[in-house]
């Protein structure tokens, strides 16, 4: 991995609070992905959310946790666990445990996985002094029908209550729409951009800015339509 390019990607989200990366950029960071078919297809065997309120009914997705120690090279896999924010951060469902499914062993012991979360490591890791780092990893999956559009973030314009986050796109089918915007803590917007094209990814400072995601409505109205990121967070310990 350039150590230049991660270090001008780096000052981009110092400056900034965040920074959009298309594939062109990241396909030399996250290096070769010999298992990116298999990688991408695990997205059409997640499971529904169903901790969303009545009506949502769009999300699909599977969730892992990890740690790394300071001076450690790569994250481990830690036992499955809830997800958990508090309202603060999500008004819609914060405050309660939420279980889902884990992440599949071969999807998380795969190679592109690794080199993301290497990625993640050398990006986030020289950014914030800290013992122990607490990582959560989440396949999302957003279905768009004719009569529903799809929800990338229901809660709305929010922080995640974490330091970092990376969201990776993975695929979209038949959608329009799906912009992220970024705004300042008092709701300013300062940025906004689409991630359309596979290994495209916005990277965000989660203490200094907010970001949302516009709903995904279904081009072609006979024909499945979705979105798939891998979203990734980082929250020192």
């Amino acid at each position: 991995m350039k150590a230049s390019a991660l270090d001008a990607l780096r000052e981009r989200i110092a400056h900034a609070g965040f920074a959009f990366a298309p594939a062109a950029e990241m396909a030399p960071l996250l290096g070769p992905l010999p298992d990116w078919d298999a990688f991408a297809a695990s997205w059409d065997d997640l499971e529904l959310d169903t901790h969303l309120p009545d009506g949502h009914r769009y999300r699909r997705r599977r969730h892992g946790t990890f740690s790394l120690a300071a001076g450690a090279a790569h994250v481990k896999r830690e036992p499955h666990r809830a997800h958990y924010q508090g309202l603060e951060y999500n008004p819609l469902v914060g405050g309660v445990e939420r279980w889902f499914e884990p992440m599949r062993g071969e999807v998380v012991e795969g190679a592109t996985f690794s080199r993301v979360m290497d990625f993640c490591v050398r990006l986030f890791v020289p950014m914030k002094p800290a013992d122990r780092w607490h990582i959560e990893v989440h396949q999302f999956r957003i279905e768009a029908r004719p009569d529903a559009a799809g929800q990338p973030t229901p809660e709305g314009v929010h922080r995640d209550g974490v330091d970092y986050v990376l969201v990776l796109l993975v695929g979209r089918s038949n959608i329009e729409s799906g912009t992220t915007t970024v705004h300042e803590l008092d709701g300013t917007l300062i940025g906004s951009f689409t991630l359309t094209t596979p290994l495209d990814a916005a990277l965000v400072d989660d203490a200094r800015v907010k970001h949302g995601v516009t709903a995904v409505r279904p081009i072609d109205a006979g024909r499945a339509a979705c979105r798939d990121v891998l979203v990734v967070t980082f929250r020192a310990r």
